[in-house]
């Protein structure tokens, strides 16, 4: 494998013009229609790298472009075979691209679409969570480059909706999640369908040496172009690390915003169930929140970023499926709610900020649990972190851990003062008489036995019932009944 890494003149040099690629007017224009007008270092290395035909794996921070740095020279070569007819087999699909989640999927698909909107060039874009029938027409109509997730792809490729036997470029977008050992099975299965004669792409913020190694089976001579170090952190991002209670963790949200006049961030949860309980926390205070996890539908998912993007949305309160890929214009911050498992989704998730040059902030909150996490989050950016007080100025009572899950106790300074011991009370207060009840004489009388009650067992009796016929002598006289209490005996 050839390393390519920036030297400090390159690094100092003033940065190149798109105009100064070998591209196509159609693209340059596109280019120019965005906004674009030079060159990110991944993108100036990397562009005519892949124009050469060469296998790269471009290693780079996040926000520096790296879409375009694989997309563009992609879309170059691919114009040769551009054509304006109807027939899906003038249209076969040529280029792949594979992202870990749909969020990343459809954004990679709307900047390709930008770069290619002067072309005849066709589109497309399918990931779960959503309805196949849309994209099952879309590509039976035929495409020529085919962003996917690689469950869904899976999906239309069982169901012989694409066929992939003419593919030239495949590009893996955040490749150490895709070779992950989650999606390696998915991935060794498409990579099955594919010619073995193509150009193989990987683009990631992130690379170990266990994803190098791994990578190499795939790629052909690759060449690694790095225009960073690697896990490198961006340093238009301000990381602030404070160290704060459990409980305290909303109200130190709250606080920075307030202090920092933020008007919007994303907050970082480990958890679904954490982010939908956050969310409706955030909510009840005052801000407004939307939650992005896997267990909401795909259209939920798009809304609450779309909301969010348009400014209508406060907080976005989400999992991982947010910290990879996403490009939102100018968001001011970042918050670790919880420290991430893996070191690496820290350099993503403060990735989201600070893109294209600009400015951002990145605050994490630090308990005492997290030490080990955060000692992990050092040996990765190879930078040590100082963890910072914080002194929060809520002047609200504080509340119990049960009182602050919704259990509806009031809190301690609310609650009516305990009463005293009962001898001091009766000490200072004079003992009282009972009220007065009406009384009944008959019922307060002892009981008396009557003399002249005939005892139960000594009673007449009961006249005699009509004759009947008995095996006894008319002669006989039955015994007479005695209590077994006053000396008689019983008889059988």
């Amino acid at each position: 494998m050839i390393t390519e890494t920036p030297d400090a003149a390159e690094q100092t040099a003033a940065p190149a013009r798109f105009d100064t690629l070998a591209l196509a007017p159609k693209l340059l224009q596109a280019i120019q229609d965005a906004g674009y007008e030079t060159m990110t270092p991944i993108q100036a290395k990397a562009i005519p790298v892949v124009l050469a035909g060469r296998d790269v794996m471009g290693a780079a921070q996040t926000g520096t472009g790296k879409t375009a740095a694989f997309s563009l020279p992609l879309l170059q070569k691919m114009l040769a075979h551009e054509n304006a007819s109807a027939s899906p087999a003038r249209h076969p699909v040529r280029a792949l691209v594979l992202a870990p989640t749909r969020e990343l999927a459809d954004q990679v698909a709307n900047n390709v679409k930008t770069y290619a909107r002067h072309s005849q060039l066709r589109v497309a874009c399918v990931f779960g969570g959503i309805d196949m029938a849309p994209q099952t027409a879309q590509l039976k109509r035929g495409v020529e480059v085919l962003i996917a997730t690689p469950g869904r792809l899976l999906d239309h490729i069982q169901a012989k909706n694409c066929q992939l036997n003419q593919v030239e470029y495949v590009v893996l977008d955040e490749a150490d999640r895709m070779l992950d050992i989650g999606f390696l099975p998915d991935l060794q299965r498409i990579l099955a369908f594919l010619p073995k004669k193509r150009q193989t792409l990987l683009f990631s913020a992130t690379f170990s040496p266990e994803i190098k190694r791994l990578a190499q089976s795939y790629l052909q001579d690759p060449l690694l172009v790095e225009v960073a170090r690697p896990n490198a952190t961006a340093s238009t991002v301000e990381q602030r690390f404070y160290s704060v209670s459990e409980d305290d963790k909303r109200a130190a949200v709250r606080q920075i915003l307030r202090e920092r006049s933020l008007a919007q961030a994303i907050v970082f949860v480990n958890s679904k169930l954490g982010a939908a309980r956050l969310a409706r926390s955030f909510e009840r205070d005052g801000l407004n929140t939307a939650a992005l996890h896997g267990d909401k539908s795909q259209d939920e998912r798009l809304k609450a970023l779309d909301a969010f993007k348009r400014g209508e949305v406060d907080l976005l309160v989400a999992t991982d499926v947010a910290a990879r890929g996403l490009d939102i214009a100018d968001l001011p911050a970042v918050f670790n709610f919880d420290i991430p498992f893996n070191a690496e989704d820290y350099v993503h998730r403060i990735g989201r900020t600070g893109r294209a040059g600009a400015s951002g902030l990145a605050v994490s909150l630090v308990t005492r649990d997290d030490s080990r996490l955060v000692g992990d989050i050092e040996k990765l950016i190879r930078r040590k972190i100082d963890l910072e007080p914080l002194e929060l100025d809520d002047e609200r009572p504080r509340r119990r851990r049960m009182e602050e899950s919704g259990s509806g106790a009031p809190p301690r300074s609310e609650r009516p003062p305990a009463r005293e011991p009962r001898e001091y009370r009766d000490a200072r207060e004079p003992r009282r008489s009972p009220a007065a009840t009406a009384r009944d004489p008959f019922f307060d009388r002892p009981y008396e036995a009557d003399p002249n009650a005939t005892p139960v067992w000594e009673r007449a009796e009961a006249a005699p019932a009509a004759p009947t016929r008995s095996t006894l002598s008319r002669f006989i006289k039955p015994r007479r009944k005695v209590a077994a209490l006053l000396g008689g005996k019983t008889t059988g």
